[in-house]
C-alpha cells in the first residue's frame, strides 16, 4: 500500500441496543492520531459495566472530560471531510456513529467503510495473527480507540506488505 487510509475505532457505552459511543479516535492517512471522549446526551442512558472494564472509561470521566455530541461531529467532518474512512466493526461502528449525527443535528461528510473490504481472501485469514502481533508489540496497556485504530492501521500496513505473523 502507497498510503494508508485513515482507520477509525470507536469505544462504547455498552454492545447492543441503547449504546452509544463514548469515545471516537482515528489514525489519519499521515500516520497522525486523533481522539476525544464524548459527554452522554441527557438520553443517553445505557450503560454496561463490562464494557467499561475493557475500555476503562467511566460516566464521570465523561462528565468531567467528554466534549458535546455536537463538538465531535464538527471536527470529525472538519478533520475527515471527503475520505473514506474505515473500520474494523462496521456493523457497530456505523450505528454508533448514526446516532452520534443524529445527537448533533448534522450529517458526515465522510464515508465509513469496513476494514475487510481492503483485504483479500488469504489477507482476511492472516489479519487476526497479524493484528495481535501488531498490538504486543506495541506494548498498549489501555484499550482506546486512538490507539486501536493504530493498531489496525499498522496490522493493515503488514498484512498488505506480506509480513508472516511469528
Amino acid at each position: 500500500m502507497q498510503q494508508l487510509p485513515t482507520i477509525l475505532d470507536i469505544e462504547a457505552s455498552g454492545f447492543g441496543r441503547g449504546s452509544y459511543p463514548i469515545e471516537i479516535g482515528f489514525a489519519g492517512t499521515d500516520g497522525g492520531l486523533f481522539c476525544a471522549l464524548i459527554r452522554p446526551e441527557p438520553d443517553w442512558q445505557h450503560w454496561d459495566c463490562e464494557a467499561e472494564g475493557l475500555h476503562g472509561i467511566s460516566r464521570e470521566l465523561l462528565q468531567r472530560h467528554g466534549r458535546t455530541a455536537a463538538w465531535m461531529a464538527s471536527e470529525l467532518n472538519a478533520r475527515l471531510a471527503g475520505q473514506v474512512v474505515y473500520c474494523d466493526g462496521w456493523a457497530m461502528d456505523y450505528p454508533w456513529l448514526a446516532r452520534l449525527f443524529d445527537a448533533a443535528g448534522q450529517r458526515p461528510r465522510f464515508r465509513l467503510d469496513d476494514l475487510r473490504r481492503l483485504l483479500s481472501e488469504d489477507e482476511a485469514l492472516r489479519w487476526r495473527g497479524v493484528t495481535d502481533a501488531v498490538r504486543e508489540r506495541q506494548q498498549l496497556t489501555r484499550h482506546r480507540a486512538s490507539s486501536d485504530a493504530r493498531v489496525l492501521q499498522l496490522a493493515l500496513q503488514e498484512v498488505k506488505s506480506g509480513v508472516a505473523t511469528a
